[in-house]
């Protein structure tokens, strides 16, 4: 237990300087004790390549040996390495036994991912009713993915009955975590008055945070907005700039705007 303690000071920099390469030499002398999170923190190292060159494989070898003795976060490790074949030849049956018993055990992660192998039918049936159970977990949790993915099945009405409303409550929790693609979702449904009651400078506010992290399609809505001076003042520069990053990204109606508009990307 020590030994473990010693590599995960070193591991994280606590108390000590980080250092990954004492951290393996620490965690190497706990494992031969058999230290289940030493062994899971090694596989750890190898798959980002944190004192060892990156090496997939070993990852896999070391977290088998945790995962095979109940240790949920190397369950998810061997679950992720199997769905993306990762250290091994992709097999989803293999990555949804292991994630189902990580997912069993509380972890967030393992059960949206679990929901995401129902909702397309990898390594199991397709079923949108069981996909949208281990999202609710999970989105319960207050894992921001999970809670934008149940509310796109309430949007569309994918394994629960179609519900605006949930759509939104849960956009809105994933939105305010930072979800890029709940915060353009969320701007999309102010700017129409869908769910909710049409808001100009609210779509403006939800818009610009997906705007400035990279969504593309919030770009181009952000651009529309100053274009049209709906929720800011009428800004053609500022329109033209959001419009010209959406474009970059090959958003086609960004590419239209700036055509119509007489601007080259």
């Amino acid at each position: 237990e020590a030994q473990y303690s010693m590599g995960w000071f070193y591991y994280y920099g606590q108390v000590v300087p980080q250092d990954y390469e004492e951290a393996i030499e620490w965690f190497r002398k706990a494992v031969k004790g058999n230290h289940i999170e030493a062994q899971y923190m090694l596989g750890e190292c190898y798959y980002y390549g944190r004192g060892v060159p990156q090496n997939y494989q070993g990852a896999l070898r070391w977290c088998l040996q945790a995962a095979e003795q109940g240790h949920p976060k190397a369950q998810y490790m061997v679950g992720y390495s199997f769905f993306y074949g990762q250290g091994v030849p992709q097999d989803y049956g293999e990555a949804v036994r292991w994630m189902r018993q990580a997912a069993q055990q509380g972890m967030a992660s393992a059960q949206y991912n679990l929901g995401i192998c129902y909702y397309n039918g990898l390594g199991v049936p397709q079923n949108y009713a069981e996909a949208v159970r281990w999202y609710l977990r999970a989105a319960e949790q207050g894992l921001a993915e999970a809670q934008y993915t149940l509310g796109l099945c309430y949007y569309n009405g994918h394994g629960v009955s179609q519900n605006y409303a949930e759509a939104a409550k849960w956009f809105r929790k994933a939105a305010e975590q930072g979800n890029v693609e709940a915060q353009y979702s969320m701007g999309w449904f102010y700017y129409y008055g869908q769910v909710v009651p049409q808001n100009y400078e609210e779509a403006v506010k939800w818009l610009s945070k997906g705007a400035e992290q990279g969504n593309a399609e919030a770009q181009c809505m952000l651009g529309v907005c100053y274009y049209a001076g709906r929720g800011v003042l009428q800004d053609y520069e500022e329109a033209v700039k959001w419009f010209r990053l959406s474009a970059e990204q090959g958003d086609s109606l960004a590419k239209e705007a700036l055509k119509e508009l007489g601007e080259s990307l």
